[in-house]
């Protein structure tokens, strides 16, 4: 039977978000799949669409028919859930594929299993898109039954990962150190809040550390917080370095340029977080920053559509005014019609 409580792996890129979607797809009831980035952005575009729908109260559709704003979120959350589930075949063999013509060196081993045998439920999906770590809340409101797990690795480790990736072949995840460590500043801080809001039963909290010097302890508590058994397969991705970007000993990341306030911020962060150790209930005031902080994006989102939609009726208009005046001009003034062989000169007076 098919639920609809997908797994998101928050966090700072480089933390290991992609080392544990790997360990948690290796579960006969887990589906591991590519990064998706848009369900988060998607989240947004129902709440305005939802707006929209209500905004003239019972002579509005949505309103007419009595569809509460929380049901409106869970069908499309469904469909997502059944979209996914249904195309698993398809994924499979795409990754399948795309990891047999991957060089050895690009560290996709092809020994990782997407699926191992044929009889696999796989009736729940693990997404590790480490940008959802901005969008929980939206997430949340999709998928109810959603529980999400922050990967935190110690800041330094991470910004020397995010300078160092681009120099392995991966893409360029931030230009200089500042950025690295504003990156990792804005995702776990995001992270966190969302660990206050809803509480450890909702968002669980893994070390990086943890999970590399304990890997079969910390695979047990996480699927236990999953409400799924150990399976030692999930284990096997933990003993081979998947997406590294191998960091040489004598790497200096170093950045005189970079603002040590934003050091310090990152620092501070880190320390508390370590000191506020798991299990956290969940905190009203920390849940309703969330909701303030959503309706804020939907408003700017709207805000730059409606505004994008005005520039685009105007770029219409004048390019209708300027085809008119193209069309008029050779007759009035003499200029040479570029549709037509000869200079008709204007009528004398």
């Amino acid at each position: 039977m098919r639920t609809n409580n997908p797994i998101f792996i928050v966090g700072s890129p480089r933390s290991g978000t992609s080392i544990l979607s790997w360990c948690l797809g290796q579960h006969s009831n887990i589906f591991v799949q590519e990064e998706s980035n848009w369900i988060g952005s998607f989240a947004l575009q129902i709440e305005i669409a939802y707006s929209g729908g209500t905004a003239r109260g019972e002579r509005s559709q949505l309103s007419a028919l009595g569809i509460e704003r929380a049901d409106f979120f869970r069908a499309f959350g469904r469909s997502i859930n059944d979209l996914i589930l249904n195309h698993r075949e398809r994924i499979e063999t795409n990754i399948q594929t795309r990891m047999a013509r991957a060089p050895a060196e690009k560290t996709e081993p092809s020994a990782f299993k997407i699926s191992r045998m044929a009889c696999d439920p796989k009736t729940r999906w693990v997404d590790g898109t480490p940008e959802y770590s901005f969008y929980v809340n939206p997430l949340r409101k999709l998928f109810p039954g959603a529980r999400f797990i922050h990967v935190v690795r110690d800041v330094r480790s991470v910004v020397r990962s995010m300078i160092n990736f681009q120099r392995t072949g991966g893409p360029a995840l931030v230009e200089n150190e500042e950025q690295a460590y504003d990156y990792w500043l804005r995702t776990v801080r995001a992270s966190y809040l969302a660990e206050r809001a809803y509480g450890s039963a909702v968002v669980c909290r893994i070390q990086h550390a943890d999970l590399i010097a304990e890997p079969k302890q910390s695979i047990e508590r996480l699927l236990a917080f999953l409400s799924e058994n150990f399976e030692a397969s999930c284990l096997e991705p933990l003993r081979e370095r998947i997406n590294s970007s191998n960091v040489p000993d004598d790497f200096d990341s170093s950045d005189p340029g970079t603002n040590p306030e934003v050091i310090a911020a990152a620092e501070q962060l880190s320390a508390e977080i370590m000191n506020n150790a798991p299990p956290l209930t969940p905190d009203s005031a920390a849940e309703e920053e969330l909701e303030i902080a959503f309706q804020k994006h939907v408003t700017h989102l709207a805000a730059l559509e409606s505004n994008d939609e005005r520039a685009r009726r105007r770029i219409a208009e004048l390019e209708r005014q300027i085809d008119s005046l193209k069309a008029q001009m050779p007759e009035a003034v003499g200029i040479p019609d570029p549709n037509a062989g000869t200079t008709i000169p204007p009528e004398s007076c």
